[in-house]
């Protein structure tokens, strides 16, 4: 657990930072937004870019696992979505966000460094895999059903255009489309331009935690519980269950890559979260959903290492 801790405590240090310089006056809540759309416009499309560049899709892929992880993130998805939209009432907007906060995780600051101090070289795999199914799928699902939620009153052909006109000036989807054209084409970038993409990507994380923080001050929680307890519910109970049920139904797959899977699915959602939220303003509500679940994960993500432990499954 203190291991765990290790990992979860620096995210908390950069989110206390950014609420206190919040909080002290130094920065206020529109400077937070203007750093927010830094990181969304800028940092963030910078990490996917490189993240997807620096390595062929044939180096990684594994049918098996990413069909299982696929389907386990989308019934997830799709389950939160239904909830959210037709028992609670939410608009189409609210509903994707939230359902994306369910089924991505935070697989690169929080699922890599435990599945790395527990399973060693094959972490790496499974973040990559991982990464392919959240960067290629889900959340260009989620951000273009809020986008369509975003355009009241139009239908048909005038919603198809209006949507794929909104997701290409979206910078997070232009640069996950260069990111796997390069990648499947084999290409990198020129070395002065990839310099310039790694320091962009090398803010991402700081900033965004920094942001999270500041968002938090003067949050008035009242309404959000059922949005707050359905996310974090969603995200560490009922997705790495998901995947164990499609352990079940897909076969052929190594067991090591099923533990490192259920660690990754257990792990709360990205920390850019609540960034990507602020486009559809609903950043409030998804730092409260990434602050309780990265909370709760310290007490989760123990109790399954201690079960898989047990089970044998890891030698710890």
């Amino acid at each position: 657990m203190l291991a765990v801790l290790g990992v979860t405590a620096p995210i908390f240090i950069l989110i206390a930072l950014g609420f206190l310089s919040v909080r002290g006056g130094l920065i206020d809540r529109g400077q937070i937004r203007g750093l927010g759309a830094f990181v969304i416009n800028f940092a963030l499309p910078a990490l996917v870019l490189r993240a997807l560049s620096e390595r062929s899709l044939g180096e990684v892929l594994d049918g098996p696992y990413l069909l299982a992880y696929a389907l386990a993130s989308l019934a997830v998805f799709a389950g939160g979505l239904a909830v959210a939209r037709w028992l609670r009432g939410q608009d189409l907007s609210a509903s994707a966000i939230l359902a994306m906060g369910m089924s991505v995780s935070n697989s690169g600051f929080i699922g890599y460094p435990i599945v790395a101090m527990l399973l060693g070289p094959t972490a790496a795999l499974a973040m990559a895999l991982g990464m392919l199914v959240e960067n290629l799928l889900m959340i260009p699902l989620a951000l273009a059903l809020a986008e369509i939620g975003q355009q009241s009153g139009v239908r048909g052909r005038a919603l198809a255009r209006e949507t794929a006109l909104r997701l290409l000036r979206n910078p997070m989807i232009s640069a996950i489309a260069l990111g796997l054209l390069l990648s499947l084409l084999e290409l990198r970038l020129p070395p002065l331009l990839f310099r310039v993409v790694d320091m962009l990507a090398s803010a991402s994380a700081p900033l965004a935690l920094f942001v999270i923080g500041g968002t938090l001050y003067g949050l008035r929680p009242r309404g959000m519980w059922a949005d707050v307890g359905q996310t974090a519910l969603g995200k560490l109970v009922l997705h790495p269950l998901a995947l164990l049920l499609a352990f079940v139904l897909v076969p052929d797959i190594d067991p090591q890559l099923k533990v490192a899977g259920l660690l990754f699915a257990s792990a709360p959602m990205m920390s850019i979260y609540p960034i990507l939220g602020l486009r559809f303003g609903l950043e409030e509500r998804c730092a409260a959903a990434l602050v309780a679940a990265t909370v709760l994960a310290f007490v989760t993500i123990s109790t399954l290492i201690g079960v898989l432990g047990q089970a044998g499954y890891l030698q710890t």
